[in-house]
């Protein structure tokens, strides 16, 4: 039997090789091998596996197969043939030669193996020639840039940009390195001159791309030290250079070797992990080096964001975290805790603190146990303390700077170090302070701090006067501007709640008047307007702001300018501000029991604004402003429709979702490619697609879909994704063809397997739909898989929702496929008890679904009739059949006439 069926998936594999499907061949080769195949089979399938992955140009893969099918018959000249393919493509001619060699020995009077050989052997010598023709340049553009007559002369500029170009390719990096390049390039850096030292940087990146082991020597030569300190110079290019090498030194050590052409690969044996750690341990101590440029401390702080914390929280493997926080929290506290004006002992930028406050929280993310969460408080508390206890006035400003910080990252952390003795009253004493400084940290702190409504309250009771007092009688923009935004933040400290409103009706009115007027002087320097901003993020939660707002046109002019600035920080206020003034946020409408019976234990129930339309609600925003917001790109929202029906929203929208998002998902930058296909996301779940894009337009939209169902994506994309493809997917069999022609289907049968249980959920729906396309059910029809079993017991699931998903898409296919009905009895023993409790649920859909699969496998086979009414089926159809005339009653009873006509039942004496 086992023989035989690896046999005749073999068959299977081959026949769909030469059709043209290599990845159906390749799956069958794959469920081939995971039976008792024999050694000499086993060879045969990765030798068909390594054919496979040749077509579908995955030519590593291709060499790991045909290099397991040598391992079971060394003699395979078909093995070896494909092995040598795949070395070629990938660049190992010295390699793929020896195999070739192997074949025409075994097989002399192959005129394919000899002709490949041949034109092997042309491409090593022309690659032999390249190298010693190569050897001559990099000599002589070394000579020329470390000759100092040859100073600032445009022979020196052209070496320079010829070395660079020439480390991009694999081998001229390999020539470079063998030719005592780093060596070299070292006498470069040390010169100190700009332009060399960018020369040197970007030629160090050519050899390190990619290459752990040229990486690593590197290292060894130049110094990790000296690498990291090149970060902290003035000079904003050499710094930016040195963090884009520092990277790609990360991403090889993490990663190793993916080019083809390895040169010394080999030659040297590390410990990845050691050497990471010197590096980041490097980077922490320059975190905290007086002399270094606030650039460079900004970018040791982002090569840690991106180095440091795990890519998936999936991977069970936090201890870089853990190590780093042990080795380095005090560090990153103490660049959040300095002031940027007046300059302490560290340099920093307006983007420091908030780079400190970032790294923070992601490292506080990734921590797994509460035990570990614990060690975190106790560390930042201590290092707060430390600061805060003995150290004078100094002391207490920067323990408070620090808790700012915090409260901008993890803000767990930063609500538990408010709670220090001393701390609160600490800054509302120094909301009084005479001195600008002084003030600035506390009044900021406070506008932190602010973030939970019970501590909100405590702030109202106790700083509102002082704040308004300030914001009043203070002489300084900086200071009234901040103290404006403090009272912002506790004027909606309820949020969207109506009930919940801290000032008296009309003051976050005035608050916002006085915001929007900040935002439009154009003699108010950027970096203060940006605090207005701040404030009518928070504002905006109120409706009757929001509407003020939106018809503001110079207001949202002013919006958009500001956003392009370089400061991060302010766009995710602006952002923040937009989600806002078009109800973007996530609704969830509360269950009226639950209301009820919080009402009745005198709980509080949050109310909603009545000028607000029911959620998900939108605001107009003027076609005056739409032109800034597609050009920034900073938002956008969706159509709502007005009391006659006709749509209320305008150019704005039209011009950011059609003119401006499609062509940015399709050409932009990776991140904009994934914001704007997220945005394409929302829309399309929000609105009606045929509508929101008309005409050929909506088939444009699922490219950028499919492209946020990668695993680079984040859950809530990938969420979104299957959400917007669910919808397209239900309109019509032209729109499902394109989805299936971009590949989706493999990427959504995944996250059938999530284990989050809205994206599980979402998967199951989007597949739901697909199943009306014949390609979908030829999928479910073919052997040896179990995407049939899967719909099966998830319509036995707990979760409604998912049920309700699996039992639609189990009976479309059996609707539309009668021979899947013959399969649901073998694929788990529990089919019956799922039908069952499907026909007994007491949500109607449910119950129509799972008449409707119990109808088509009635119809199907009198077999598999004869096995429902032998069961207490029969009794639950006859139940159902005697209802009211609703889609269940009919299904019921068409099941029970077949069943008679089958002869497996009798009518009684009333017929029926």
């Amino acid at each position: 039997m086992t023989a035989s069926s690896v046999e005749q998936l073999r068959k299977e594999g081959n026949e769909l090789f030469k059709c043209g499907d290599y990845g159906g061949a390749l799956a069958a080769y794959t469920q081939a091998l995971g039976l008792d195949a024999t050694p000499q089979d086993q060879a045969v399938l990765h030798r068909n596996r390594a054919a496979c992955h040749l077509k579908l140009e995955d030519y590593d893969k291709a060499e790991t197969e045909a290099s397991k099918a040598i391992e079971k018959d060394g003699g395979d000249v078909k093995a070896l043939y494909r092995r040598s393919q795949a070395l070629e493509k990938l660049g190992r001619l010295d390699q793929a030669v020896l195999d070739l060699q192997r074949c025409v020995s075994l097989e002399p009077k192959n005129k394919v193996f000899q002709e490949a050989l041949r034109n092997i052997g042309g491409q090593i010598q022309e690659k032999v020639r390249y190298m010693s023709s190569t050897d001559a340049k990099v000599e002589q553009m070394f000579q020329i840039l470390l000759d100092p007559e040859e100073k600032g002369t445009e022979k020196k500029q052209k070496a320079s940009q010829n070395l660079v170009v020439l480390a991009r390719e694999d081998a001229g990096a390999e020539k470079i390195f063998r030719s005592n390049g780093v060596q070299l390039l070292q006498r470069l850096l040390d010169m100190g001159e700009t332009d060399l030292m960018l020369a040197a940087l970007r030629t160090l990146v050519g050899i390190c791309s990619e290459h752990q082991s040229r990486t690593v020597a590197t290292l060894s030569i130049l110094g990790t030290r000296r690498v990291v300190s090149i970060l902290g110079v003035e000079s904003q290019a050499v710094s930016l250079a040195a963090c884009h090498l520092l990277q790609v030194m990360f991403d090889a050590l993490k990663e190793g070797v993916k080019k083809g052409f390895r040169g010394k690969e080999g030659a040297i044996i590390v410990d990845p992990a050691r050497e990471l750690k010197v590096l980041i341990s490097n980077l922490l101590d320059l975190l905290t080096e007086v002399g270094v440029s606030g650039q460079g401390r900004d970018n040791a702080l982002t090569l840690l964001i991106k180095a440091v914390p795990r890519k998936s929280l999936k991977d069970p493997n936090n201890s870089l975290t853990l190590w780093v926080i042990d080795q380095g929290l005090k560090k990153i506290l103490e660049v959040g805790g300095s002031l940027q004006d007046p300059p302490g002992e560290l340099a920093v930028t307006a983007n420091s603190r908030m780079s400190a406050s970032i790294l923070l929280s992601k490292l506080f993310d990734d921590l797994k146990c509460d035990a570990e969460r614990e060690n975190f408080h106790r560390l930042c508390e201590n290092y707060i303390k430390s600061w805060f206890e003995g150290q004078g006035l100094a002391g207490k400003l920067r323990a408070i700077q620090t808790v700012s910080c915090l409260l901008q990252g993890p803000c767990d952390a930063g609500n538990r170090a408010l709670e220090l003795s001393g701390v609160m009253e600490s800054v509302i004493a120094l909301c009084a302070s005479e001195q600008e400084e002084e003030q600035l940290v506390a009044v900021e702190a406070l506008i932190h701090a602010a973030g939970k409504a019970k501590r909100a309250s405590f702030i109202t009771a106790n700083g509102v006067s002082l704040l308004k007092d300030l914001y009043k009688c203070s002489e300084k923009d900086s200071i009234r501007i901040r103290a404006l935004v403090g009272l912002c933040k506790l004027g909606s400290a309820g949020g969207t709640d109506f009930s919940m409103k801290q000032f008296a009706e009309g003051s976050t009115l005035k608050l916002a008047k006085q915001c929007r007027k900040w935002l439009c002087n154009d003699q108010i320097d950027a970096g203060t307007r940006r605090w207005a901003v701040e404030g009518l993020a928070y504002l905006t939660f109120d409706a009757d702001v929001k509407e003020e707002f939106v018809e503001d046109a110079a207001a949202l002019k002013a919006l958009f300018q500001l956003s392009r600035l370089e400061e991060r920080s302010v766009l995710f206020a602006v952002a923040s501000a937009l989600v806002n003034c078009t109800n973007s946020y996530d609704y969830e409408e509360p269950d009226p029991k639950m209301v009820e019976l919080a009402k009745y234990a005198k709980q509080h129930v949050p109310e909603q604004h009545p000028k607000l339309p029911p959620p998900p609600g939108q605001a107009k925003l003027r076609a005056g402003s739409g032109e800034e917001a597609a050009g920034s790109g900073c938002g956008v929202g969706h159509g709502v429709h007005g009391e006659d029906g006709e749509p209320c929203a305008d150019q704005f929208l039209q011009r950011a979702a059609l003119q401006a998002l499609i062509p940015l998902a399709l050409e932009g930058t990776d991140v904009g490619q994934t914001k704007a296909a997220q945005a394409l996301a929302k829309l399309t779940i929000t609105s009606n697609p045929e509508m929101t894009f008309p005409g050929e337009r909506i088939y444009e939209v699922v490219r950028p879909l499919v492209s946020l169902l990668h695993l680079n994506c984040s859950g809530l994309q990938n969420f979104e994704a299957l959400m917007a493809l669910t919808n397209l997917a239900g309109i019509s069999e032209r729109l499902r063809q394109k989805i299936l022609k971009e590949k989706a289907v493999p990427m959504i049968e995944g996250y059938m397997f999530e284990e989050h249980e809205m994206i599980r959920r979402a998967a199951t729906e989007c597949m739901c739909n697909l199943a009306m396309s014949k390609e979908v059910q030829d999928l479910f029809e073919a052997q040896g898989n179990d995407r049939l079993k899967l719909l099966v017991l998830y319509s036995g699931e707990d979760d409604e929702l998912l049920q309700r998903a699996a039992a639609g898409g189990l009976a479309m296919l059996t609707s539309m496929r009668p021979t899947l009905c013959s399969r649901i009895p073998q694929v788990t023993t529990h089919w019956l008890e799922i039908l069952q409790a499907l026909l007994l649920s007491s949500n109607q859909e449910l119950q129509h679904r799972g008449a409707v699969v119990v109808l088509n496998m009635v119809e199907a086979s009198r077999e598999i009739a004869s096995t429902l009414m032998e069961s207490e089926m029969m009794e639950i159809l006859s139940v159902l059949a005697k209802g009211d005339h609703s889609p269940v009653t009919r299904a019921a009873a068409a099941c029970l006439d077949k069943a008679v006509e089958y002869g497996l039942i009798q009518p009684n004496q009333d017929g029926e």
